[in-house]
């Protein structure tokens, strides 16, 4: 099943498919040109942040968060535009057999949003654009944390700014399987790492066997290319 709707056709007659980051036509929305697909950086292991040090296994990012990535992140997230979701599930297909994540992996987490900003945005972007990804991999995605706080944005503060914001922000959902399992922790972006650590603490307090953590997009470190 696709994103696309029984409009389509029509929809694309009238708006031309094109590619979001040159914006020249494809042939069908949520097509790339091979030369934008090819450089929107690929799977690649992260040098893991100082807060996510001891806290996390690894850290993976499949795609660098500039260009057509970092746009099609923020129309999703800050524009609502889920038309921005074809073209980040063709780039997730592309990239999809370059993911090799720990064996062991039970379920994945997805950091969660204040219920208050969920209702206002109308879903949760990092559940999303994961989605497909997740069921291509027969990974099931479960709400294990708890966001307790409304916190406001991030992105304009510090590094210790945004450890105090994030303290006490996450908790586990009532009666949350958490215990002894292996979880992977997912985010639509990965700049500092102090959400992550912030999840990944409460889901060790909790008795995770581990954490492992895998966004769609980063511009932190690399430490390999796949």
């Amino acid at each position: 099943m696709t994103r696309f709707s029984l409009w389509q056709p029509l929809l694309d007659f009238l708006f031309p498919p094109h590619c979001p980051l040159c914006h020249a036509y494809v042939e069908t929305r949520g097509s790339w040109c091979p030369a934008c697909l090819k450089r929107a950086g690929g799977v690649h292991q992260l040098v893991l942040p100082a807060p996510l040090k001891g806290i996390v296994r690894s850290a993976w990012a499949l795609g660098v968060y500039r260009g057509g990535l970092r746009s099609l992140v923020h129309d999703l997230k800050y524009r609502r535009r889920r038309s921005a979701l074809p073209y980040i599930d063709t780039y997730l297909c592309h990239v999809q057999q370059d993911v090799h994540l720990p064996p062991d992996l039970e379920a994945a987490v997805p950091v969660p949003l204040h219920a208050a900003r969920e209702r206002e945005r109308g879903f949760n972007q990092v559940e999303a654009i994961f989605d497909r990804f997740l069921t291509a991999r027969n990974l099931p995605s479960e709400r294990l944390l708890r966001r307790q706080s409304a916190t406001r944005p991030l992105y304009a503060l510090q590094p210790h700014e945004r450890r105090r914001v994030l303290q006490h922000a996450f908790v586990p959902e009532p009666g949350a399987a958490i215990a002894g399992r292996h979880l992977l922790l997912l985010d639509d972006i990965l700049t500092t790492g102090t959400t992550m650590a912030a999840c990944a603490r409460v889901l060790h307090e909790a008795g995770a066997a581990s954490v492992d953590v895998l966004v769609f997009a980063s511009d932190f470190g690399r430490l390999n290319c796949r």
